[in-house]
């Protein structure tokens, strides 16, 4: 009887070991992102897997095959063996059905109309009168140590035309032993949100940084996920995509209505919405709705694409107030299907997919960024007032130095051991390695100065080279704050060793306002510049390791200028620039104007100038350095007006301009982008040649086209040829994509750009202007290239046609190779 007994047992045992619960996730084969709510058959049972393709099944016999269906895809037979405990299935795109669309079913699609249609009483900033509440929002950069393998391999190492070098690796051990003790890095803040009369604002109540006495400021200002749901264009990593809850998100989404739930007593409809073309890197998610106000109560945001994006908004319903309130937002990035790092508050941070939970070779890949945003001390319709509306994030300075007992408040039930570690950990890294200062450095680079002591070295003015000037060597600078934050002085000196001549400048200026950020200053200089061009004023400075355009310039004219202007941001969104300045103009080329039966070889010109850059759509910040552009937004647009001063210090003629120019940047979350840039012009009166329009050119005139190949500009017109065209009035216009780099291998990454530039313009006045012959551009000036940038250490190639009215007789002459370069910072 014994025997039949272990008999049962070996048999039950046996059948116990053979049911094996395996878990499992459904993926577009192409790009890996998951394919919501496919249906699932095993053993005559078919199941539903979730929003995010992960299901479970019960795998009684490994025999059996598991089968997937879903509409637009091939169907995919798999099966599990005894020892599968993840299993990712991986659907293919039905050739035959690739262009098929989900489309929305008549029931679920009312709703989301109906959502749409009461937005204005569901919409906190469109129901409600005023509103305020606190904010507490924790950052944290950090991987879980459990995800990381502890194992040192062995590793080979491509090098270039030589044997892979084999060496050992020790990375995943020390980044676990690092995790394991505290994050990677973190920040807190607190902020006050006000609401009223159509206008709201952020005030920083308090902040601290692991790692900076003093706290980045664009940090505070970074939007990596909109506020509200209703927002449109939702926000997701500062770039826009329509919100699936707008008018047009309808046409881009399709919705799926899976079922009723309950949340704080009421009813919502949870409803998943994906993009009709389903390879799209749109924002996927599940939306629940009340079924009585049609507001949403909790949303969940999915994108996969570049990087991995999660984005949860849990709401508190109000009954006094009828409205769902925000009552938690958690926001986390993760690495996607990309091969580049991403760059996080100055330090370079890799992100991983959280599709597979496999451990990753890579331990940096299990990295993660999360940010969890909590209010509190709500007031909802009680007076609330807003001071300094224009500037939407105000940092005072009082929320730099809070103690650490007001930071325990936000401490949560269960302790954070390795977030306590975290700020002594960082702060003592960033002392030894200095991180402050080298984020203080690099913001002083991009700008284009090195600091040393109480000045600010002038980098773009130690060596420079032109045709005419050959190399020009110099130095220039501005005093810093150590030496006073009211007064600073801008100077310049060079020399140019082929023309052998002294070039200088010296501009004194006073801090008249310091919110605003106004200047009073007085300039005097005698250098040379080039013909035709036109410079915006208002346009910031950036830092550029050289200018490649006057390389090849041979046409200057020596301006003793003498000057009095004032900068400053006093106008909402709005930079402004006036000034008062006389020129002492000499053409150093063949060149004689002739206006009203006077000859002039050299001549004076006093005018007045007046500037403004607008950024209507950009959100400004307030902090105790000044004010800072957070969000940058566009459109952007700029307009000078320039006047000369009749009979005052020896003016010599009567001119005005207009200048115009608008800038627009579109970037996509795939990572790719596109531009526009529109800019025009006009002059009236009697106007030389050094103050026309030349419209940027960059090409040599010589035959071979291997004789013109030098370095291509940002913006010029590559296929032009110097002093080939001028005119009192043009319009130009310029559009760009850039698509993704093209990863081919041992640090060649090329980045390509397609490009097309048109131009036209006219001057009435051909005949004041003797000794150069140009062109005019009635009919239109038209080219269009590659350029494939970044190609090896910053170098790349653009190839130009020139085509159109314009278009020269010799095939080879409307040909352009250039080399292009890009200094890549890191920050």
């Amino acid at each position: 009887m014994k025997y039949f007994w272990l008999f049962l047992c070996f048999i039950l045992t046996n059948s116990l070991v053979a049911q094996t619960k395996i878990k499992g996730q459904i993926i577009d084969f192409d790009n890996a992102v998951p394919i919501a709510f496919a249906s699932v058959t095993y053993n005559k049972t078919t199941i539903t897997a979730d929003w995010e393709g992960k299901f479970s099944l019960e795998i009684k016999d490994s025999k059996l095959p598991i089968k997937v269906n879903y509409k637009g895809y091939y169907e995919k037979i798999v099966y599990a063996s005894s020892t599968t405990s993840l299993l990712t299935i991986k659907l293919i795109t039905d050739l035959n059905d690739k262009k098929a669309e989900v489309f929305s079913e008549i029931e679920v699609n009312n709703i989301v109309k109906k959502v749409i249609e009461n937005r204005k009483n569901n919409d906190p900033v469109k129901v409600l009168s005023s509103f305020q509440y606190k904010n507490y929002e924790y950052l944290q950069v950090t991987a879980n140590p459990d995800s990381i393998s502890s194992k040192i391999d062995t590793i080979y190492k491509k090098r270039f035309l030589r044997k892979p070098l084999m060496k050992l690796d020790s990375t995943n051990y020390k980044f676990k032993k690092v995790v394991e003790k505290h994050h990677l890095y973190q920040t807190e803040k607190v902020n006050l949100i006000q609401y009223s009369n159509k206008k709201s604002k952020e005030t920083i109540l308090a902040t601290r940084m692991a790692g900076f006495e003093q706290p980045l400021y664009e940090y505070l200002g970074l939007k990596l996920v909109s506020y509200s749901v209703y927002e449109n264009p939702f926000e997701i990593l500062e770039i826009p995509v329509q919100n699936p809850i707008s008018n047009y998100g309808r046409r881009l989404y399709s919705y799926k209505l899976i079922d009723t739930v309950s949340i704080q007593g009421r009813k919502a409809f949870r409803i998943y919405f994906q993009p009709k073309k389903l390879n799209a890197n749109r924002l996927r998610g599940l939306l629940y709705i009340d079924t009585e106000t049609y507001a949403i109560s909790k949303a969940y945001y999915r994108i996969y694409g570049v990087v991995n994006i999660n984005a949860t908004y849990t709401f508190n319903y109000l009954k006094e107030h009828n409205i769902w309130f925000p009552e938690k937002r958690s926001f986390k990035v993760l690495k996607g299907n990309n091969y580049e790092d991403l760059n996080i508050l100055g330090g370079t941070i890799k992100f991983t997919s959280s599709l597979e939970d496999i451990e990753s070779k890579n331990a940096t890949d299990q990295a993660y960024l999360h940010i969890e945003s909590t209010p509190y001390d709500i007031e909802i319709n009680q007076p609330v007032t807003i001071t300094k509306p224009n500037v939407k994030i105000e940092v005072p300075q009082s929320s730099l130095k809070k103690p650490a007992e007001y930071w325990n408040a936000f401490a949560k039930d269960t302790l954070d051991k390795r977030k306590l570690r975290t700020y002594t950990s960082i702060d003592s890294l960033s002392l030894s390695e200095k991180i402050e200062h080298k984020v203080f450095l690099g913001k002083k680079i991009i700008n284009g100065y090195f600091p040393v002591s109480i000045i600010d070295v002038d980098l773009r003015s130690i060596v420079k080279y032109n045709n005419f000037e050959g190399f020009r060597l110099g130095l220039g600078g501005v005093t810093n704050d150590k030496l006073s934050q009211k007064y600073k002085v801008a100077f310049y000196g060079a020399y140019g060793l082929k023309d052998e001549e002294i070039k200088f400048g010296i501009t004194p200026s006073y801090l008249v306002h310091k919110n605003s950020e106004t200047w009073l200053s007085a300039s005097y200089s005698d250098d040379i510049s080039e013909i035709a061009q036109t410079n915006f004023a208002t346009d910031s400075r950036r830092f550029k390791i050289y200018d490649p355009r006057p390389i090849n310039i041979s046409t200057f004219y020596n301006n003793k200028m003498s000057s009095v202007f004032v900068e400053s941001k006093v106008l909402p969104k709005t930079t402004s620039y006036f000034a008062i300045s006389q020129s002492q103009v000499k053409p150093l080329f063949d060149y004689t104007f002739v206006n009203n039966g006077v000859s002039y070889t050299d001549y004076n010109i006093t005018m007045v100038q007046l500037g403004f850059q607008w950024n209507p759509f950009s959100n400004y910040m307030q902090t105790p350095m000044g004010k800072i552009e957070m969000e940058k937004r566009h459109p952007k647009f700029s307009i000078q007006y320039t006047q000369t001063i009749p009979d005052v210090l020896d003016n010599d003629f009567e001119f005005s301009k207009i200048d115009f120019k608008t800038y627009y940047e579109l970037p996509y979350l795939s990572g790719q982008k596109s531009t526009i840039l529109l800019q025009t012009g006009i002059a009236f009166g009697d106007v030389p040649i050094t103050h026309l329009y030349s419209i940027v050119p960059n090409n040599l005139n010589r035959d071979a086209i291997l004789q013109r190949i030098t370095f291509a500009g940002k913006n010029s017109f590559e296929t032009m040829y110097f002093n080939e065209f001028f005119s009192n009035k043009y319009a130009s216009l310029q559009l760009k994509h850039t698509f993704n780099k093209i990863r081919l291998g041992y640090k060649i990454n090329p980045e390509f750009t397609v490009v097309t530039r048109m131009a036209i313009g006219s001057n009435n006045k051909n005949n004041q202007h003797l000794g150069i012959a140009y062109k005019t551009m009635q009919d239109g000036f038209f080219e269009s290239g590659v350029e494939c940038n970044k190609l090896f250490k910053g170098f790349g190639l653009v190839a130009f046609y020139r085509y159109g009215p314009n278009q020269l007789a010799n095939f080879e002459d409307n040909i352009a190779i250039k080399v292009s370069y890009y200094l890549d910072l890191g920050f």
